[in-house]
């Protein structure tokens, strides 16, 4: 019997004086919508590094991670199959911000005024709201 597995992606929240920094996506799924930089964690890498090289790569910014912030799982979450995310919150320590990879943009965010969101970010940004207060 072969068993089916959920794949494991990570997600990165970088705030800085009450912004956060969202990415244009690229491609299909939500191709043009706005979300967390993030993305599929490489066999044999550990998922600390995949949120760093993720983060870097769409966003041209050097990052360390300050903590895990949660796990979101629901099997709808993303509609190219079951994803789990470990998201991570991550101060920022160099580079230049820039969309690049599967980004077409990067920028900064008020946390009050958010475009939509792709993916269930809205769920998780409305929780990182939540943790601030």
């Amino acid at each position: 019997m072969r068993y089916k597995s959920p794949k494991l992606t990570v997600d990165g929240v970088v705030l800085s004086d009450g912004k956060i920094i969202l990415i244009k996506r690229k491609n299909d799924p939500f191709k043009g919508k706005w979300a967390l930089p993030g993305g599929f964690v490489e066999y044999g890498e550990k998922v600390e590094d995949a949120v760093i090289r993720e983060i870097y790569e769409e966003t041209g910014l050097k990052t360390s991670i300050i903590k895990i912030f949660g796990v979101y799982s629901d099997p709808n979450r993303d509609p190219r199959g079951h994803t789990v995310s470990i998201v991570y919150l991550l101060d920022i320590i160099g580079g230049m911000l820039k969309g690049g990879d599967d980004a077409i943009d990067a920028k900064f965010f008020k946390l009050e005024e958010l475009p939509d969101l792709s993916f269930d970010h809205d769920i998780i940004l409305k929780d990182i709201t939540r943790s601030l207060d």
